[in-house]
């Protein structure tokens, strides 16, 4: 009989690998049922410590710390502490999804302090990688980088072709582009701005380098999720520098793999992606079709099927994203939806906790700044209806109402300054110059 679990044992690890989660956890199930009373606590470790691995892998984290507790409790009863070391990487990950920082980062410690004199490399490169990911939440790139290079370097000299190199190199990515985004160049003339657009450059193109790496070792191993999250990644490595039908590619790429293997997370998270891509293609005004609604209307679509998704996990900040996503298509200059905008940035706040200081913090604050200078906008319209201007000469305040008007009716006309001058009977050099003063276009580069 205990042959006969084994076996089933192997089979839901392979199901496991080959992220058949389902299947896997199925086996796993059947193994402790019929296992109940007879299983020594070696197989019923290894049991419970896949099984909390595959719920971890579909975002079901209550489940998945429960199985990685028994898991521990059963190597702790066998006393072997190093199999209790590597339980407690992987509960390290899980507590820090509830937000108990300081606990995950004890974790880590405890677990290192165990397996360091062991020497193994898979171990020690994932407790490196672990505290990488937590790190990078706190807004630390260029720290949580540091980590993940060296969860890179433990992994090669072992195990150059393990899926967990290629995860440390696809987190290594994500941290370079975190920092080139910090660094994007802004609308500025000078020298300066040439230097900072150079080293973005250079940054972009060390992520992609890193994901193509990553990219190679999970085709090794035909890792779908893995390449899923190499596409996504690329995506908006590809977005953010203005390549918008490379990020489209990847995302709809990503979004088909997720598909398959019934991956919501990675389905949520394409679709994310591509909600920011037909948000930057109405803006553009790009593709085959010239009416900007329709990828407005699809930025939408694109939104409400990542809510959906994240909402089939545990995944608290992938849910964040997928509301903040929405908000933006709530805020975005076709629809200005400021209400709705306001609404979905409320979900996301609730959803994020105080250590949360990454990129997603970044995004919903930009998201609120949005309607809540709509709300100036209102309240200046309203006290100048009841006869509240201040000191303000009329002239001042004709001048600040072509401030509020030019860019909106401008951007309705499709950006032509032609049409707005006519329309509106303003010389296009005056709406030019309320444009720039908007940075709703270039300013003319500096002479010389």
């Amino acid at each position: 009989m205990l042959d006969y679990l084994r076996w089933k044992l192997v089979e839901a690890y392979q199901c496991l690998a080959s992220d058949e989660l389902e299947r896997s956890i199925m086996l796993l199930d059947m193994v402790l049922r019929a296992g109940d009373g007879i299983l020594p606590d070696a197989m019923t470790f290894l049991t419970h410590f896949w099984k909390g691995r595959a719920h971890r892998k579909k975002g079901e984290y209550e489940h998945a710390l429960l199985h990685i507790g028994v898991a521990r409790q059963s190597a702790e009863r066998a006393s072997a502490p190093k199999l209790v070391a590597v339980a407690k990487i992987h509960e390290s990950w899980l507590v820090f999804q509830k937000g108990e920082r300081r606990h995950a980062f004890q974790l880590l410690d405890e677990a290192e302090a165990e397996l360091s004199a062991t020497g193994h490399a898979l171990s020690m490169g994932n407790i490196e990688s672990a505290r990488g990911r937590f790190v990078r939440r706190s807004g630390e790139y260029a720290r949580a980088l540091r980590h993940f290079e060296r969860a890179i370097e433990i992994y090669s000299e072992s195990y150059p072709h393990h899926p967990n190199l290629a995860r440390a190199l696809v987190n290594a990515a994500y941290a370079k582009r975190l920092i080139a985004l910090d660094m994007k160049p802004r609308r500025a003339g000078g020298q300066a701005l040439g230097v900072t657009n150079a080293r973005y450059l250079q940054i972009f193109r060390e992520a992609l380098e890193l994901l193509r790496r990553a990219a190679d070792i999970y085709s090794m191993h035909h890792h779908q999720a893995g390449t899923g999250s190499v596409q996504v990644n690329s995506g908006h490595l590809h977005l953010e520098s203005g390549d918008i039908d490379c990020a489209a590619s990847e995302a709809q790429s990503a979004f088909a793999l997720g598909e398959e293997k019934h991956d919501q997370i990675l389905m949520a998270r394409a679709r994310i992606l591509q909600t920011a891509v037909e948000l930057a293609r109405a803006e553009e005004q790009l593709g085959e079709n010239p009416d900007v609604s329709l990828h407005a209307n699809r930025a939408v679509r694109y939104a409400e099927e990542a809510i959906e998704l994240a909402k089939h996990t545990q995944n608290r900040r992938l849910l964040a994203e997928a509301y903040i996503a929405r908000g933006s298509t709530a805020a975005d200059e076709f629809f200005e939806e400021w209400e709705t905008a306001r609404d979905y940035a409320d979900r996301a706040t609730a959803l994020l906790d105080e250590d949360d200081r990454d990129h997603l913090l970044k995004e919903l604050n930009e998201l609120k700044s949005k309607f809540l200078r709509s709300d100036c906008i209102d309240r200046r319209l309203r006290l100048w209806s009841l006869g509240e201007v201040g000191n303000k000469t009329f002239q001042q305040i004709q001048e600040e109402f072509a401030e509020l008007v030019i860019p909106k009716v401008w951007l309705k006309s499709g950006k032509n300054v032609t049409v707005v001058a006519h329309k509106l009977s303003v010389s296009p050099k005056k709406i030019r110059r309320i444009l720039r003063n908007g940075r709703y276009v270039e300013p003319p580069a500096t002479p010389g």
